[in-house]
């Protein structure tokens, strides 16, 4: 196991350069000049070209590469183009926040995914079962602009149930210690923040749920409905095993890995494609920082958070490919 790990790990850092090559080439091939949109479009050529000199803009796109490439692997992000603030230090707070919806989101997914998707199976061709796979269905399919917009318009506005938008009460607003509200608000024991601080963790978290829920359910239920009608599964309800211990135990014990491949998947999406829902809740995620980075032509912002989103990606990937030997003893990595 420590072998194949080792190895993965290897394999990751071509993927990651690669991946910074990709990214550096696009976004110098945007339009617009980063010293020109700081400066205005009144600022003089001369201030314009000055800034461009101070900022690097002018050295051989090479140059510009390999010296950023030298400050990552000296743990250096780069330091922001429009507020001059290392990438390192400004990036934790959005990162935090993204990390946290998307925790709570994937718990949701799974919690309600996963089980929709056993009993679906366990009720095959049942009501709950078409029920479940047309919600599914409909799931994948909705907006997710659509889908919040309706939430808050019920929820927060007709029935004042949730906060429209924001991480907490600005009025009550939580210390960050971590950057992660919920746990921030435990580790002082400040209940009452905590409180709202799912509250407003909600609305978001649902939307941005409902995707990979359908998904896992979909994909749970095919893989469960593969194994109940294996031989040994036959074997255990001729026993006289209860169906609840045959289906939780015996069944999705072996049906967990392609259930486990997509709840990889999808949370290593819901990372960096959470725009929507950072947008429309007001939430101020990585994605909203990434965005704002790219219409002020922020490079080392841009370069830095695809590549911190895309290090998490396949860190998450990787602990799937581990977990596959932790749940399956049949695989075996050596």
């Amino acid at each position: 196991m420590l072998q194949y790990t080792f190895r993965r790990l290897l394999q990751l850092i071509p993927v990651l350069l690669g991946m910074t090559i990709i990214v550096f080439l696009i976004i110098h091939a945007i339009p617009g000049d980063p010293a020109q949109v700081i400066l205005g479009q009144q600022a003089s050529k001369e201030a314009v070209a000055a800034l461009r000199g101070q900022l690097g803009l002018d050295d051989p796109l090479y140059k510009q590469y390999f010296s950023y490439l030298a400050g990552l692997f000296q743990g250096d992000l780069g330091v922001s183009i429009k507020t001059r603030v290392p990438v390192a230090e400004e990036i934790w707070p959005y990162l935090a926040a993204t990390v946290e919806l998307s925790v709570f989101a994937m718990i949701i997914a799974v919690l309600i995914g996963v089980n929709a998707g056993i009993i679906s199976a366990w009720f095959q061709n049942s009501w709950f079962d078409y029920t479940a796979m047309v919600l599914a269905l409909i799931g994948v399919s909705m907006p997710i602009f659509w889908l919040g917009l309706m939430e808050q318009w019920l929820f927060a506005i007709e029935l004042e149930m949730f906060p429209t938008s924001g991480r907490d009460n600005a009025r009550n607003s939580v210390d960050a210690i971590t950057g992660l509200y919920v746990l921030d608000t435990i580790l002082q024991g400040r209940f009452d923040q905590l409180g709202d601080v799912l509250r407003h963790l909600v609305l978001p978290g649902v939307a941005l749920a409902t995707i990979p829920m359908a998904i896992i359910a979909r994909m749970t239920r095919s893989s469960m409905l593969e194994v109940m009608n294996s031989d040994y599964i036959r074997t255990a309800r001729a026993k006289g095993l209860k169906m609840f211990v045959v289906v939780y135990k015996h069944s999705l014990k072996n049906a967990i890995i392609p259930v486990l491949t997509v709840i990889g998947l999808q949370t290593g999406l819901l990372l960096g494609g959470a725009i929507l829902t950072e947008t429309i809740f007001g939430w101020p995620g990585v994605g909203r920082y990434i965005v704002d980075a790219i219409s002020s032509r922020d490079y080392p912002v841009i370069q830095s958070g695809i590549l911190v989103i895309a290090t998490i990606f396949v860190f998450i990937n990787l602990l799937v490919d581990l977990l596959y030997a932790v749940v399956d003893p049949r695989i075996n990595y050596k």
